[in-house]
């Protein structure tokens, strides 16, 4: 086997990332990089290789569970737990930029935050982002979990903790477990229950991201709010 170190210098991960950017790698050479060695026979992006074919690809490694996660070759409890620090120093690195307002001048963003809270969840979790008058986030605050439907998510909840943080507007979000991020009519029935109760109280609801696999709905963006 060919060591990495005997790869040419602009062909090495490290060295590649350095001079051209993440982007610019592959999801085996990223992952080669948080590896950082191989096992016997295999160089690091070797193993790299067959992790993310034996879980599936590169977001069903980074959200296994620890038993799962550590059952794969050349994985364990310090690899796990690296990661899952990694994981959320990218969940707060999005989190401070929201608070600074930046995130509400790219859309993406806020879908970004949104579907790093929520993408991976098993059962069905309605959330609401609190803005102040600047629409900067004060907090996210999940609220209900299960089928999201008018008996299951409570207005003047949503009311309460909204007056709680003093907020000037609001972004409701859930996700789809299903993977599917097309709005239920259900989903259209309590936005326009949760709308009307905020409505009393001065507070907008600027928009109702639903969260699948990859793709967020934007009541928004459609036209609905």
């Amino acid at each position: 086997m060919v060591s990495i170190r005997d790869w040419p210098a602009m062909e090495r991960p490290r060295e590649k990332l350095l001079h051209r950017g993440p982007s610019a790698l592959s999801d085996a050479e990223l992952l080669a990089i948080f590896l950082r060695t191989g096992c016997a026979g295999k160089s690091a992006v070797d193993l790299a290789r067959e992790l993310l074919a034996s879980f599936g690809g590169l977001r069903q490694l980074l959200e296994a569970d620890r038993k799962s996660f550590c059952r794969g070759m050349g994985l364990g409890d310090a690899k796990f737990t690296q990661l899952q620090a990694v994981l959320e120093m990218g969940r707060r690195h999005l989190s401070a930029v929201m608070e600074k307002g930046v995130g509400f001048h790219n859309p993406q963003m806020v879908k970004d935050y949104l579907t790093t809270e929520l993408r991976h969840r098993q059962r069905e979790v309605f959330g609401v982002l609190l803005l102040d008058n600047q629409h900067r986030m004060l907090g996210y605050k999940e609220l209900f979990q299960g089928t999201i439907d008018g008996a299951s998510v409570y207005p003047r909840e949503v009311v309460k903790l909204a007056l709680s943080h003093n907020c000037a507007a609001v972004i409701l979000a859930h996700n789809h477990p299903s993977g599917i991020a097309e709005p239920s009519q259900a989903d259209r029935r309590i936005t326009e229950r949760l709308q009307k109760a905020l409505q009393l109280v001065d507070i907008r609801v600027l928009d109702h991201m639903v969260i699948g696999d990859g793709e967020v709905a934007s009541f928004a963006e459609r036209g609905w709010l």
